[in-house]
C-alpha cells in the first residue's frame, strides 16, 4: 500500500524524517524516498530500491549528506516517489497513497486537453503520483488542485505536497486512509501511522479528517479545507495493515485484535490443545483468543526476521509464497501431537495456508482449525491495493462459488456474504475441503465491526460485502 511522514521544523529535520520514513517500512516493499527543502541548498531528493535491502540501509549516506527544515519522505509498494514537480505552483515535491482505478481515461484526457506528457515506467505503466501531479497542475492554486484531482478519480487519494514555505497533508475525501499530525517543540510533523513520531519526542496533536487539507509549518498547523461528514476509513487497517503500535480514530490497532479475536472465542466450538497465531499479523488476535477462551496460546512458529526483512518479498506470487513460508521456522516439540487452532488476518488465494496446514500434519499435528481474523474475501479491493491480483478470480471464495454455481456470472453473490445462508455454509465447507483444514471457521462481519467500536456507516466494508 505504501506510507509517508513528513516534517516541518524550526531546526534541521533530516534525523527526525529518517527514522519517520523508516517506521512506515512494513506499508510497502519496492521504493523509498525522501525529499528536504533548504533554503540555501533548495530541494535535494533521494529514491531507492528496498526490495532487497532495508530502508536504512540504502538512505543511511543520504541522511548523512541532506539538511532542511522541511521534508518529506515514503514507503512505496509500486511507483518511485515523492517526486519533483516544477509548475506554474514553482517547484514543489509529492508523495501519494491510495489507488487510481481510471488512471487511463484520466490520462487520455489529460493528454487531450492540456497537451501534458508522462514518463512511463517498467510494463508501460504510469507513475501514479506523477498522474495526480499533473491533476493538480490543471488549477490556478495547489487548493483546489488537490481537490480536483480528488474528485476526478475513482479510487482513493491522501497526500503530502512540500513547497518552500511549508507542507500540505490532504486526506482522502471519504478518509479511506488515515494521517495523523504530531506536534513538539520546534516542529510539527505528518504521518500515515500515528506511532511513528512518538519515540522522535512528538505527542499527538490530531488526525485530518476525511477531505481535510492542512498547511504546516515550524510554528503552526492551520486548516484550509474543513473535513467532511461522511466517512469510509479501511477496516483492514486495524485487522492486517496497521502496526500493532498504531490507532486510528482513536481506536488501537493492538487492543481491536484482542477484541477480534476474543469474538471468535465466543462462537467457537472446538477444543485444540494451543491457539496460535501466523506472525506477525495474526498474533495478536491468538492472544485475544487465548485470553477468551482460557486455551493455551503458544508459538509453533518463530518468523525468522535477522535477514528477512518484510521489505524483501518478490513481486511474483509463487515466489512470494516460497519466501513466506522460508520465513517462518517450526518449533516441532510444539506441533508434534498436539491439536491446533491457528489465527491469521485472512485468507486471499489460500495457497500458503494450505501449504502450512500440510506442513503442520507431516510434522505431527493431530488436528489444524483455521480460524481467519475476518470474513471471506469476496471482492478485491478497490481502493487501496490491499492484492494485487488481476482477478478477483484469484480469490478463493470466487473460485469455489464458480465451482458451485457451474459459471461466473456470479448474479447474487450477496448470499456468500450472509453467514446464516445455506451458501455462504457451503461455501466454507468447500474451502475448509480444499485446503484441508480440520475445521474453518471465519470472523463475522458483525463481530468484527463490533470489535473496531467505531460506527459501522464510517468503515469500508467493500472487500467482505461489496457494499460502497
Amino acid at each position: 500500500m505504501g506510507g509517508f511522514f513528513g516534517v516541518a521544523s524550526k531546526s534541521d529535520c533530516v534525523f527526525d524524517l529518517f527514522f519517520g520514513t523508516d517506521y512506515h517500512s512494513h506499508l510497502g516493499t519496492r521504493r523509498a524516498g525522501m525529499v528536504t527543502y533548504d533554503k540555501e541548498k533548495g530541494f535535494d531528493r533521494a529514491i531507492h530500491n528496498i526490495e532487497n535491502s532495508p530502508f536504512r540501509t540504502k538512505f543511511d549516506h543520504d541522511a548523512n549528506s541532506m539538511r532542511g527544515n522541511l521534508g518529506i519522505g515514503c514507503i512505496s509498494d509500486y511507483e518511485p516517489q515523492p517526486l519533483l514537480i516544477r509548475s506554474h505552483h514553482g517547484t514543489y515535491a509529492i508523495t501519494t497513497v491510495g489507488k487510481i482505478n481510471n488512471a487511463d481515461a484520466i490520462a487520455e484526457k489529460l493528454l487531450q486537453s492540456s497537451h501534458s506528457h508522462f514518463f512511463e515506467m517498467s510494463g508501460g505503466l504510469i507513475n501514479a503520483t506523477e498522474l495526480v501531479a499533473t491533476m493538480i497542475n490543471q488549477k490556478e492554486n495547489l487548493i483546489e488542485g488537490i481537490q480536483y484531482a480528488q474528485e476526478l478519480i475513482d479510487g482513493s487519494l491522501t497526500m503530502l505536497i512540500m513547497t518552500p514555505k511549508g507542507i500540505y497533508a490532504a486526506r482522502d475525501k471519504m478518509g479511506r486512509t488515515p494521517v495523523a499530525i504530531g506536534k513538539k517543540e520546534d516542529a510539527f510533523c505528518a504521518a500515515f501511522e500515528s506511532f511513528a513520531y512518538l519515540n522522535l519526542g512528538y505527542t499527538d496533536y490530531k488526525e485530518l479528517g476525511p477531505g481535510e487539507i492542512v498547511v504546516i509549518t515550524p510554528e503552526y498547523v492551520k486548516t484550509l479545507v474543513q473535513p467532511g461528514k461522511d466517512m469510509k476509513i479501511c477496516t483492514f487497517l486495524w485487522v492486517y495493515y496497521g502496526y500493532p503500535s498504531s490507532s486510528y480514530e482513536g481506536i488501537s490497532v493492538e487492543q481491536m485484535r484482542y477484541n477480534c479475536g476474543a469474538q471468535l472465542a465466543k462462537r467457537d466450538n472446538v477444543t485444540p490443545d494451543i491457539v496460535a497465531g501466523v506472525p506477525d499479523s495474526g498474533t495478536a488476535h491468538a492472544i485475544g483468543y487465548a485470553n477468551e477462551s482460557g486455551i493455551p496460546f503458544s508459538r509453533p512458529f518463530i518468523k525468522y526476521t535477522p535477514t528477512w526483512p518484510r521489505s524483501f518479498m518478490p513481486t511474483m506470487q509463487t515466489q512470494r509464497n516460497l519466501i513466506a513460508k522460508m520465513k517462518l521456522i517450526p518449533v516441532h516439540d510444539l506441533i508434534q501431537d498436539r491439536k491446533l487452532l491457528l489465527i491469521d488476518d485472512s485468507i486471499v488465494r489460500g495457497t500458503q495456508m494450505r501449504e502450512t496446514t500440510q506442513f503442520l500434519y507431516q510434522s505431527g499435528a493431530k488436528e489444524v482449525h483455521i480460524r481467519p481474523a475476518c470474513p471471506p474475501l469476496i471482492f478485491g479491493c478497490k481502493y487501496l491495493n490491499f492484492s494485487r491480483s488481476s482477478s478477483e478470480m484469484d480469490l478463493i471464495t470466487r473460485q469455489v462459488i464458480k465451482e458451485m454455481e457451474g459459471n461466473d456470472k456470479f448474479a447474487h453473490l450477496d448470499v456468500y456474504t450472509d453467514p446464516e445462508s445455506s451458501e455462504y455454509q457451503e461455501m466454507v465447507r468447500r474451502i475448509g475441503e480444499k485446503l484441508d483444514f480440520t475445521s474453518l471457521r471465519y470472523h463475522r462481519l458483525d463481530d468484527m465491526m463490533d470489535s473496531v467500536g467505531i460506527d459501522r456507516s464510517k468503515l469500508c466494508t467493500y472487500c467482505w460485502d461489496g457494499r460502497e
